[in-house]
C-alpha cells in the first residue's frame, strides 16, 4: 500500500477546501425516517435522469484518484470505500446526500461539494460505474474466517440477497449497491452505522432487518459479504508503470 496517500489527500483536501464552504449542518432533531429512501429532489433527481459522460468523468475523477486511487478500489482497511463497478444510481444519491447534507461525511464533502451541477454528478458516476471491481481488497482474515463466513452466508442468503443478489451485484434501478468487491471493515463499519441510527439516508427496510443483529452476526455478515465476486465485473489491477527517464 502506498504510505504517502493519506498525507496527499490531506493535501487536496486543503486545496479543496480553499474553494469549498463548510458541511451542511445537521438538523438537531433529525432522525432516519425524516429522510426518505427514494426522495429525489433537486439536484439528485436531475443527475438521475441524465446520460452520464464517461470522458467528462474521467476529467472530474482527478479530485477523487489521490484518495480512492487510479482504480477507485480505495484502501483494504476500509477507511476509503471501494467505489469501481458501483451503480451510479448509488453514487449520484450518496454524493447529492453528502453535499446536501443528508449523509454525515464532513471528509468526503469538500470534495462532493465543488461539483458544479447535476450533469457532472451524472458524469463522474458514470465513469466510475464503467470501472471494472478490484479483486484485490480487504477480506475477513480472522483465525475463524471459515466459521465466519459459514454463518454470515447463512444470514445473508436468508435477508439480503434479496436486495443486493446472489453475487453482490445489487439493483441498479432500486439503487440498491453493489457489495462485491467491498473492503470488510469498511461493510461492517457502514452496516454498525446503519444499525445504529448514524446513517441518516439509510434504506428504511435495511434499518428494519439489521436492526435486530448484534456485533458477532454483522461481522459474520460482512466477512462473506467481502468474499463475494460478480463474474466478468472483477479484475486485477496493475500498479501504474513507471516513465523511464
Amino acid at each position: 500500500m502506498n504510505k504517502r496517500v493519506p498525507g496527499i489527500c490531506l493535501a487536496m483536501l486543503a486545496a479543496v477546501l480553499a474553494h469549498a464552504g463548510p458541511p451542511v449542518p445537521r438538523p438537531a432533531g433529525i432522525e432516519v425516517r425524516d429522510y426518505p429512501w427514494q426522495a429525489s429532489a433537486g439536484e439528485k433527481s436531475a443527475a438521475l435522469e441524465l446520460r452520464g459522460n464517461r470522458k467528462r468523468g474521467q476529467e472530474i475523477y482527478e479530485l477523487c484518484r489521490s484518495c480512492h486511487l487510479p482504480s477507485a478500489g480505495g484502501l483494504p482497511d476500509g477507511s476509503i470505500p471501494q467505489l469501481a463497478g458501483q451503480h451510479s444510481s448509488v453514487l449520484i444519491r450518496q454524493m447529492a446526500d453528502i453535499r446536501a447534507g443528508v449523509r454525515d461525511n464532513p471528509t468526503m464533502y469538500p470534495f462532493a461539494a465543488v461539483l458544479t451541477d447535476p450533469q457532472e454528478l451524472a458524469d463522474v458516476a458514470a465513469y466510475i460505474e464503467g470501472l471494472c471491481i478490484p479483486v484485490e481488497h480487504g477480506r475477513y482474515e480472522g483465525s475463524d474466517a471459515d466459521r465466519q463466513m459459514a454463518t454470515g452466508k447463512v444470514l445473508y442468503e436468508k435477508e439480503c440477497r434479496g436486495c443486493h443478489g446472489a453475487s453482490g451485484e445489487g439493483f441498479r434501478d432500486k439503487g440498491y449497491p453493489v457489495i462485491a468487491g467491498q473492503h470488510y471493515q469498511y461493510l461492517l463499519r457502514q452496516m454498525t452505522e446503519i444499525r445504529d441510527g448514524k446513517r441518516r439516508n439509510a434504506n428504511p427496510e435495511m434499518v428494519r432487518i439489521i436492526s435486530k443483529y448484534d456485533n458477532a452476526q454483522l461481522l459474520a455478515i460482512s466477512a462473506y459479504q467481502s468474499s463475494l465476486r460478480m463474474p466478468g465485473r472483477m479484475c486485477k489491477t496493475m500498479a501504474p508503470t513507471r516513465k523511464k527517464r
